[in-house]
This record gives C-alpha cells, structure tokens and sequence, in this order.
C-alpha cells in the first residue's frame, strides 16, 4: 500500500532566460506550478505545469480549493483511477486549460512516485523505446530577431551539433518569412533540418499560401498554422502540401487529438505533458499517435519530454528550450546531437529547493 499522506502546491515565477516573441504573443514569463506528494511508505513525490504570462495563480486555486483536497488517503499506485477521479471532480470545468494544468501536476507528481517506488527512470518505465533522440533548437529563432542573427544562431546550433532549428513565421509578408528561412537554408546547407512556427496566426487561406512558399526549402514540418479548433483549416491546408502540418502545443485533451488523427489533419504531433492534463493522457495521444502512423515531437518541457519522447516508438525529435534552469540542478544531456534521457529513478529532474523557496509565490 502506499496512500497520499500529505499534498503540497506551490506557485514560482521564472524569467525567460532571453526575450521570446512568436506572431501571437511575448512570454512574458513562466508560471510554474509545483505539486509534491508524500505517501505513508515515505516516499516523496513531484510534479508540475505552467502558464506562460498568466494563469497560474488560477491553476494553484484550482488544485487547492477543489483538487488537493481530495487526494490524502487514496493510493498513490492507481494512477488512472486518481487521473480519472480528478477529472470527474472538474466536470464543470474540463475540458480546458486550466483543468488540463492542474491535472498535470499532480498527475506528473504520481508518475514520479511510481518510478521511484520501481527503482526506473520514466522513459524506462513508460516504454523504454529509445535510448536516445535527435534535438533540434528553438532558442535561437524568435520572431524579433533580424535575419543575420536568425543565420547566425543556427550556424552555431549545427556547430553543436544540434540536427535543426526551429524559426518562427507570421511576419506582415509571405516574403518577408520565405527569404529569412532561406537565409537560413543557405548557411546551413540541405541537410539541416528546419522547423517552422507560426503560433496559430495565420487563417486558412494564408497558411496555404505561406506552405507553398515554404515548400522550395524543405522544411520539416509547418507548425500551429491555424488556431487549434480549426480542424477542418487544418485538414484542407495538409491536403494542400507535402509539407508536414505539426500540431499539439494548444491542444487539452485526447479527444480532440483524436479528431486530428482520424481527420487526418495532423502530420506531426506536438503534444505538451502539461497542457494534455499530465503523463497518463500524454502517453495515450503518443499511442494513438502511432496506430496512426505519426512521429511525436513534444512541445516545450524538454526536463520531461527528453524522457517521454524516449519513452515511446512514436517519439521523434525533443525541442531544446530551456524552462527549468531557474529551480533545477540537473540539466539536459546532449550527446552527437542526441538527448539522452536521465537514469535516475523519477522523472528525472533534480529540483533546487532552496530555489524553489526563494522564487516561490506567497
């Protein structure tokens, strides 16, 4: 037996380590919500979401005035069944944003708590499909950034080895995207690969018109194109061009992943641990993902996804983009341009609690 003794949840703000800007937003900062499980057979658990700019004070309300509450007593082992209660407690509220994050942070917290009590690292536990993945860079790419830095940042990502980097799109003009990615092109040569971002900024008829510009430069995948809910947008723009359309990052539950899946309106699948409501669904839409015959390249997270990405046959690629430097003391291993996901028991994320007090919201 091993039931939840005690629960706690904090909120940390942590500052981007450089300035972030995609075509719909700047991150302001990062809202890291923090939730550590302690269970009678003296284990100790944690996990976490976050928002990036707001929300996150709400996602703490939510998990202390409805969740946490009802979690001390129950078996930590059963983590569906916890996963599900949870769910079935937030009716009123799921499925959404909000309730996705929550869940996610205690829902990482038991994951911890299962590998730990198993003697596994998570990707061992959670599949152990590969021992290592390609990286590629996202740090390097922001919207503001002039061309010559757009060039310069992926020269020094592929000095390092990295296999690719990711710029962002949505500037005034097609143009204006198409001759800053073949900036990059040309500095990196054919083989690098080269992701493209526009965070959801585009309507359907521009995404068209942007892919096929796109698609002289062999780019890997066209990412966020259309807002999340525009399924059938999506579906029309992956029947349009060879590029890959990826989606995931603003995208809360398995259902509606499976309506990507079956419509076909998804090449890549990008889905967040923390935006999908934790590592059970997280796990699900990465299954499904490969019935499908789909690559998973998880958004963000890469403390967790370097490990979730190994986890799975589907796993594709893990995008490097720090999140956790501020309160951690374990960093990403990166090997011939490969993450190699950590062996310790847990999730593998080493926290600085003496960080952790210092940056944590009253």
């Amino acid at each position: 037996m091993s039931r939840i003794k005690s629960v706690d949840c904090a909120l940390v703000f942590i500052e981007p380590e450089t300035l972030r800007t995609d075509a719909s937003q700047t991150f302001v900062r990062q809202e890291t919500v923090l939730v550590t499980i302690e269970t009678d057979d003296g284990l100790r658990g944690t996990g976490y979401s976050y928002t990036i700019g707001t929300g996150g004070s709400s996602v703490l309300a939510l998990l202390r005035d409805h969740l946490a509450g009802t979690l001390p007593g129950t078996d930590a082992r059963n983590v569906e069944a916890v996963w599900a209660r949870m769910l079935a407690s937030t009716r009123a509220t799921a499925f959404g944003a909000l309730t996705s994050l929550a869940l996610a942070a205690v829902d990482t917290a038991l994951w911890d708590l299962r590998c730990l009590r198993a003697g596994e690292p998570l990707w061992r536990l959670a599949g152990g499909a590969h021992e290592r993945l390609p990286v590629y860079d996202t740090e390097g790419g922001w919207l503001h950034l002039p061309t010559g830095e757009l060039v310069e940042n992926a020269k020094a990502a592929q000095a390092a080895g990295l296999r690719g980097v990711k710029l962002k799109v949505g500037r005034p003009s097609a143009v204006e995207d198409a001759e800053r990615l073949a900036a990059v092109r040309e500095a990196t040569g054919p083989a690098f690969e080269i992701m493209v971002d526009a965070n959801r900024s585009l309507t359907g008829a521009e995404a068209i018109r942007r892919a096929r510009a796109f698609e002289p430069l062999d780019i890997a995948w066209f990412e966020e194109p259309l807002p999340a809910e525009d399924v059938a947008g999506h579906v029309r723009l992956a029947r349009s061009t060879t590029v890959p359309v990826a989606v995931g990052e603003s995208i809360y539950s398995v259902g509606h992943f499976a309506e990507y899946l079956s419509a076909g309106a998804a090449g890549i699948v990008q889905v967040d641990a923390a935006r999908v409501g934790g590592i059970t669904p997280w796990l699900k839409v990465a299954h499904a993902a490969e019935a499908f015959n789909i690559p998973v390249a998880p958004h963000f997270l890469m403390e967790l996804h370097t490990s979730l990405a190994c986890a799975v046959p589907a796993g594709m690629y893990v995008e490097h983009i720090p999140q956790l430097g501020a309160i951690t003391r374990s960093a990403m291993v990166i090997e011939d341009g490969c993450v190699v996901p950590p062996e310790t028991p847990g999730l593998g994320i080493e926290w600085d609690e003496d960080a952790i007090a210092d940056l944590r919201v009253a």
